[in-house]
């Protein structure tokens, strides 16, 4: 794709990974567009300070659009008319699934079937959407692969980002639509999101408060930095996967390849900081899964990449990020 062929539409684009990627596009010299609808899951004011720090200086729009309301959709296409869309806009989170099951079907399976719909109808020529490493369930098998049976979803979250990816391969098989979806493996670093864990370890251990520990801190997760989720993000756009007599939709796994142990995160967590954690050990929580590990020899076959990021070097970044934010008062610390 050259620069002058359109706009690039990114939802979410107010949100943690959706911010580094519009940036990203924008660096690059594309037209970008955002939306968000700015809801209340996490305080809105990171999601403003994102806009006003990220978004605002690389020139990016983020217009407020709620995506399962299916007219703010078709409003939103026939103002932009993007030729690419990158879907990142999500009701995230496993345990609050639990919780609010309706707000993740609206905005995780109406409001994608909206986008969809759009997007066939624009002719956009290529779709990108975010799943999840959640599809893969209590899979005892590791590394996990695109391969795999994910039938067996354990939370909501899970079976929406699932319902998105038969979706999604149907809309392609049925209309020939290049669409690509990744299923993302624990991103982190700065400008996250206040409801993951590392972040909330961070306020706590800062605060003097214990760190509630699930599972005894068995669990394994892949940690992964968000400048190589947003770089495999970027390589994939502009690499639709097109084989002959099939229908041109594929899943990528994009992870860190190297889960490392809760209780290890931590120790590297104090290290970032400089300050020793307070442990309050739960038991493994309904929805949770006791490992997530990225095969990720498919995006490197692809498109060459494979994410390289250690977790003592993400983590270091991350508190960099998060003393200057604390130092300055941000409300969405406390």
């Amino acid at each position: 794709m050259s620069e002058t062929t359109g706009t690039v539409l990114v939802t979410g684009a107010a949100g943690f990974v959706g911010s580094a990627v519009a940036v990203r596009l924008a660096a690059m010299g594309y037209r970008v567009a955002g939306c968000d609808n700015f809801n209340d899951y996490y305080d809105p004011a990171l999601k403003r300070h994102r806009v006003a720090a990220l978004l605002d200086p690389a020139g990016v729009d983020c217009a407020h659009v709620e995506l399962s309301d299916v007219d703010q959709v078709n409003a939103l296409f026939a103002r932009v008319r993007p030729t690419l869309v990158v879907h990142l806009a999500a009701q995230a989170g496993v345990r609050y699934s639990l919780k609010n099951p309706a707000v993740y079907v609206q905005a995780n399976v109406v409001a994608f079937g909206h986008l969809l719909e759009a997007c066939r109808a624009q002719g956009v020529q290529h779709l990108l959407y975010a799943s999840s490493s959640s599809v893969y369930g209590a899979s005892a098998s590791t590394p996990f692969r695109e391969t795999d049976a994910t039938d067996e979803p354990v939370s909501l979250y899970a079976a929406t980002k699932k319902s998105n990816e038969l979706m999604a391969h149907t809309y392609s098989h049925l209309y020939g639509m290049p669409i690509t979806g990744l299923r993302f493996f624990t991103v982190y670093g700065p400008w996250g999101r206040p409801d993951m864990a590392y972040f909330s370890f961070a306020r706590k251990m800062l605060a003097g408060e214990k760190i509630p520990v699930f599972a005894e801190g068995k669990l394994y997760r892949d940690f992964t930095y968000i400048d190589d989720i947003v770089e495999g993000v970027v390589r994939l756009l502009f690499k639709p996967s097109v084989h002959a007599g099939k229908p041109p939709h594929s899943i990528f796994n994009i992870g860190n390849n190297q889960p490392v142990q809760v209780l290890d995160f931590i120790r590297t967590l104090e290290d970032a900081f400089q300050v020793k954690a307070e442990l309050d050990f739960q038991p493994m929580q309904p929805g949770d899964v006791p490992a997530t590990h990225a095969d990720t020899s498919k995006l490197q076959d692809w498109v060459g990449y494979k994410p390289t990021t250690s977790l003592a070097t993400g983590l270091a970044s991350f508190a960099q990020w998060y003393r200057q934010a604390r130092g300055e008062n941000a409300a969405y610390l406390s």
